[in-house]
């Protein structure tokens, strides 16, 4: 057995100091956060049942403070308080621990016991609502639920397989593979699953809301809001499926038709913070920023430690925070406030405290909001560097000698990869301002691939020499048709997706004849404009110089491999060389995917389009350098990357 299973066992045996005991001697022997909280957690259970209240709630803080999201610290500092008679103290922390983990029923239970008590009646019929649907589960697909909660989506997914093959269309279980499915990025399985449970089921409302996001997830904006018109026949006042319709509305360009739903979901929820927020980002889509300026500031007045809703503002470019707002950020940031609030506002001060040109200070707190978001990814750069090992092993020249030809030949996509923040986003509007190229979004077909062929098994890429070649060519096809749904009539499209350049050798194999454009950026520049952006989802790897540096080494290393075992696969695009020769490398660009000149391509700032990335606006405008030196200001603080960086390899 593991050492945690012996713990587990001596504690399941009453050996309480005993499992202590062996928790400290298996702590000892690790090194990493993320092998060390699995231990720590059986510890403060041991602690808690050894009658050693305070230690173990400090244990279990202490785990919270590396891992926030750890539902059972709060579900166990809740049991903790409640033995010390602290009943507010114990709801907050088993309302914690509800939230990331809905399937917890203890605390679920917990939480009940204590709206009963305070005769908060609709907050407890919630509670007993979410009981009841947790009692009625089978007991296998509860546990899935609880195991996907905690992020072991590997196992949950083999359970639930296993269930539905005794119980072949379970609505629950067809659910819960679905959602599965969408946390590993397996987009159309999930979908799959979706219409499935819901052509069963046709009234089974958590689909139903599942589907209705996966839609809008996977940029079927129009399919999203025929979905929300369904549902909403028989649920027409359901504010999910509303916001639902409005996020479809906003993805299809109708700003106006959102931004009124949203308003019309405010008259009856004021004081909804999110809801401010999302109309924010509607206005702003449309263009509207003074009208998106004042719902980011309306949404935190009605959460005065709503983080998202400065680093809103911030993220806007040309927000001035004035003295008061950042007095009141700088405060927030040293109270005790939600680990996510407390990191938008450190990146949010940083922004403000940059255009303040209060340098030092704009990076300490660009310093600490990267740590705290590292405290929740909990990224570990070896991994990404023992990837790329593994590719350039499997990915010869020799492998794409035998399997050459073996993909679907279709021409169709332009695929641009790179790093966040390299210019990718440029390229692809300069793209898209083509009259025969069509614009989409950062699409994570290749990434579901990947994950499905990497699978339990773990053996992506090596399986790839035991596949059968006839396999290629499906899996193209298959892309092809699922990527279909993103674009208009032109023949070709943009996949914008910039993590696929460590998956060019699959790309390689399966779609033979498809463009890539690998954007890159001055190292120091991309990496800093990285380290200082706060990503909605994604890029664990640019919280900390460390890990941004080594990840940008990783894939100057991967590009090289590349070049050597594909050449002239990948035209590779300089920043820096767009700004100061927009028309030449236009024209570059252009010849290598085969396209005739457009003038539309250089005018690429007059294109119409929603674009949904960090540099949404710098886009809509002509070239400008402004951001090209950013970087000097740092000097001294950029020390370390600049140590990190193999400058040989640029």
């Amino acid at each position: 057995m593991s050492p945690e299973q012996n713990i587990k066992q001596a504690i399941g045996q009453g050996q309480f100091t005993q499992a202590i005991i062996m928790a400290d001697d298996a702590l000892a022997q690790l090194h990493s956060s993320s092998e060390q909280v699995p231990i720590l957690y059986i510890k403060a259970v041991a602690l808690r049942l050894s009658g050693n209240i305070k230690e173990a709630i400090a244990l279990n803080e202490r785990i919270l403070s590396m891992y926030e999201k750890h539902a059972r610290a709060h579900q166990e500092l809740a049991y903790l308080h409640k033995q010390l008679g602290n009943e507010l103290a114990s709801a907050e922390a088993f309302y914690h621990a509800t939230q990331i983990n809905p399937a917890l029923l203890s605390s679920w239970k917990g939480l009940l016991a204590h709206y009963q008590q305070t005769k908060n009646v609709e907050a407890a019929e919630i509670a007993r609502s979410q009981i009841s649907y947790l009692e009625t589960l089978p007991k296998a697909i509860m546990y899935a639920r609880d195991l996907m909660h905690d992020g072991e989506l590997h196992k949950a997914d083999q359970l639930c397989r296993q269930y539905l093959q005794q119980q072949k269309h379970d609505p629950e279980a067809m659910l819960l593979l679905a959602e599965i499915g969408i946390a590993l990025k397996v987009y159309g399985d999930a979908e799959f699953l979706l219409e499935s449970c819901l052509a069963l089921h046709p009234n089974h409302s958590a689909a139903g809301i599942e589907y209705l996001k996966l839609l809008t997830t996977m940029g079927r904006f129009q399919s999203a809001k025929d979905c929300a018109d369904k549902l909403l026949i028989s649920q027409p006042e359901h504010p999910v499926i509303i916001g639902a319709k409005a996020s479809a509305l906003l993805g299809l360009g109708e700003t106006q038709e959102a931004i009124n739903l949203y308003n019309a979901l405010l008259k009856s929820t004021p004081k909804q913070a999110s809801l401010h927020l999302l109309l924010g980002h509607a206005y702003k889509a449309a263009g509207e920023f003074t009208q998106a300026i004042t719902a980011y500031q309306n949404a935190y007045a009605c959460k005065a430690d709503f983080g998202d809703a400065y680093w809103s503002l911030a993220n806007t470019k040309t927000y001035k925070f004035n003295e008061a707002e950042l007095n009141s950020m700088s405060q927030l940031v040293e109270s005790e406030i939600a680990l996510d609030d407390k990191t938008h506002l450190c990146f949010a001060l940083g922004k403000a405290l940059e255009d303040k040109k209060s340098y030092k200070k704009s990076f300490d707190y660009y310093a600490l909001g990267n740590d705290l978001r590292q405290q929740r990814t909990q990224y570990d750069p070896t991994v990404f560097e023992q990837q790329v090992d593994n590719h350039k092993r499997v990915f010869t020249a020799s492998l794409f000698e035998r399997l050459a030809g073996k993909g679907d030949s279709s021409p169709d996509p332009i695929f641009i990869v790179g790093l966040p923040r390299a210019g990718s986003t440029l390229l692809e509007q300069i793209l898209a301002s083509h009259s025969k190229v069509d614009g989409t979004m950062e699409l994570h077909n290749i990434l579901g691939l990947a994950a499905r062929l990497k699978g339990q098994s773990n053996q992506y890429p090596e399986m790839l020499n035991e596949l059968k070649p006839d396999y290629l060519a499906r899996f193209g096809k298959q892309y092809i048709d699922d990527t279909r749904v993103y674009r208009n009539n032109a023949p070709f499209f943009i996949d914008k997706m910039p993590n696929n350049f460590l998956h060019i050798g699959l790309i390689k194999l399966i779609l033979p004849n498809a463009k890539i454009i690998d954007a890159r950026r001055e190292p120091m520049a991309c990496c800093f404009s990285g380290f200082k952006q706060l990503f909605a989802e994604g890029q664990e790897f640019s919280y900390g110089l460390e890990n941004i540096g080594r990840y940008y080494n990783a894939y100057m290393d991967m590009m090289s491999h590349w070049n050597s075992v594909l050449p002239g696969f990948v035209l590779h695009v300089q920043h820096e060389d767009v700004i100061n020769d927009l028309e030449g490398q236009v024209r570059r660009i252009l010849d290598f995917c085969g396209l005739t000149f457009e003038q539309t391509c250089v005018d690429f700032h007059k294109t119409k389009r929603i674009i949904k990335t960090p540099s949404s606006e710098q886009v809509r405008q002509p070239i400008f350098k402004d951001s090209m030196q950013q970087h000097k200001n740092f000097e001294a603080q950029l020390e370390p990357l600049k140590r990190i960086l193999k400058t040989s390899s640029h």
